[in-house]
């Protein structure tokens, strides 16, 4: 009785340990079993892909089409800018090139075909050729008002730099003079005054012509 009871035991290792075999036989198996051929494998255009190229065969750069077909928008802007303005005065009165072109910070004094003149401080300058704008700041019943004016349009009769700011702006936008501390309000004072001294300069100018014509 009790060598069967010892027995059984034993006999269930011996299986677990014959079983464990036999799947390590079978992996093995499997692991090493020949591969079938590449050429078998693969198809014709997987073939050709594995071909190596010994050597690439460089074409030419395709032009561009800028160095053949320039940009026409400048020529177009261009011929604008001449239409509306053919003596160029307006051109150089904004030219980052002119010494004495308007600046940030001038009092400009606007004349337009529709109302009355508008004088106020240039806060901006917008060039984008024949779009070119400014933004004048002043007061119309002593209320600020900001207003845009397009350099070359029609309707726009005349610009005169009323007064020169002293020292030139470090900025290109005085969006700052819109606060309370730096706001110049109205600009009447320095229009009255380059009005004045404008008529001076024509009194003088009319009489030196009068004196040599009775000479």
């Amino acid at each position: 009785m009790n060598s069967h009871v010892v027995g059984r035991p034993l006999g269930c290792l011996k299986t677990a340990l014959r079983r464990s075999r036999q799947q390590k036989l079978f992996q093995k198996g499997i692991a090493t079993r020949a591969a079938p051929a590449l050429d078998q494998a693969l198809n014709p255009r997987q073939k050709a892909n594995m071909i190596k190229v010994s050597k690439f065969e460089v074409y030419p750069r395709v032009p561009s089409i800028r160095s053949s077909y320039p940009d026409p928008m400048p020529l177009l802007q261009q011929a604008q800018i001449t239409m509306l303005d053919p003596t160029g005065a307006r051109t150089r009165l904004f030219s980052r090139d002119q010494a004495d072109s308007a600046k940030p910070g001038d009092v400009l004094m606007v004349s337009t075909k529709t109302g009355e003149p508008f004088s106020g401080v240039l806060l901006d300058i917008r060039r984008r050729g024949a779009e070119s704008s400014i933004l004048l700041r002043g007061q119309m019943m002593k209320t600020s008002v900001e207003t845009s004016f397009k350099i070359y349009s029609p309707t726009v009769t005349g610009i005169n730099i009323v007064w020169r700011r002293p020292k030139r702006a470090r900025r290109a936008k005085l969006t700052y003079m819109r606060k309370p501390k730096h706001d110049m309000g109205s600009v009447d004072h320095l229009v009255a005054a380059w009005k004045q001294e404008k008529f001076a300069l024509k009194a003088r100018t009319k009489g030196s012509k009068q004196r040599q014509a009775k000479k």
